[in-house]
């Protein structure tokens, strides 16, 4: 059963709003999810159902996605952004924790895990990794600015994350259907008339929108990131290649390729929570 909270952050000169879910005993070991670019926390529901029993599972939504609020300023959309809410979280947490991060979520961790002093044990990195290609960023970012702007039902709304997120992998119809319901706010047009748009703020696209996408290569701060990791690899994926996951693989993380996925495997189907699982219990 998931319960809900919030820690405040301070971004500047103002203090913000992050809201998370939990499961689980908080008094027992705590796992942070943190998802990617333009999903919220509800995507980890069934991997923190399945850690429950075992773990304290906290999933935020990040600045500007599902419950939390949105950043007046459009270009604070940005990885260190989200680190300095992400570590209010952890000082609220008040406890070691391994993190979970899918994509961006997995960029964050791997800047969290670099720090000294981080309250990180353990890091599942979710299909990302030191080294990202400027055709995946690129691909992203025109997904994003080519999204609709508001949909006239939640069935128009499944469709189009059938159709972009196909490379989660093979999911049933209930899940599409809880990916959903999570991925939907309520609208309203000048007339007053309803409508569903995506559950983020449109303006979390600013920082890549007029850029021109360049390879990503951060080796140096996964060279300072000195605990268990686990990556993961959709086997498909255009975002962590082969190439960079070997090399992250014979670095000294253990590996686990999806079969059915692309950029980023769900980790909604049993082996993969599994895998996971097994991953955190070895500390």
């Amino acid at each position: 059963m998931a319960r809900t909270g919030s820690v405040n952050y301070l971004l500047g000169a103002r203090f913000h709003k992050m809201a998370f879910v939990e499961f689980g005993n908080p008094a027992a070991p705590a796992v942070v999810c943190v998802h990617g670019l333009t999903r919220n926390g509800r995507d980890f529901d069934a991997l923190a159902d399945a850690l429950a029993d075992r773990f304290h599972v906290i999933c935020p939504d990040l600045p500007g996605r599902g419950k939390s609020e949105w950043l007046p300023d459009a270009m604070a959309y940005q990885p260190p952004s989200y680190v300095v809410a992400l570590a209010h979280l952890f000082a609220q947490i008040n406890k070691p924790a391994a993190l979970i991060g899918t994509s961006l979520g997995g960029i964050c961790g791997m800047m969290l895990a670099a720090a000294p002093g981080t309250p990180l044990t353990r890091l599942v990195l979710n299909d990302v990794g030191p080294h990202i290609p400027a055709a995946a960023l690129k691909r992203i970012r025109d997904y994003m600015a080519g999204a609709p702007e508001r949909f006239a039902s939640l069935p128009a709304l499944e469709a189009h994350l059938r159709k972009i997120h196909a490379p989660f992998g093979k999911l049933s119809d209930a899940e599409w259907a809880h990916l959903t319901r999570f991925s939907a706010r309520t609208v309203l047009n000048q007339t007053g008339e309803g409508g569903i748009a995506m559950n983020y703020d449109p303006k979390i696209i600013e920082p890549m929108r007029n850029t021109v996408p360049i390879d990503v290569d951060t080796w140096p701060l996964w060279s300072l990131i000195d605990m268990p990791r686990l990556v993961i690899r959709g086997a498909s994926s255009d975002l962590l290649l082969p190439d960079t996951y070997d090399r992250m693989v014979a670095s000294g993380a253990e590996g686990y390729v999806v079969e059915d996925a692309g950029h980023a495997p769900a980790l909604m189907d049993y082996a993969s929570m599994a895998r996971i699982k097994a991953f955190l219990m070895e500390g």
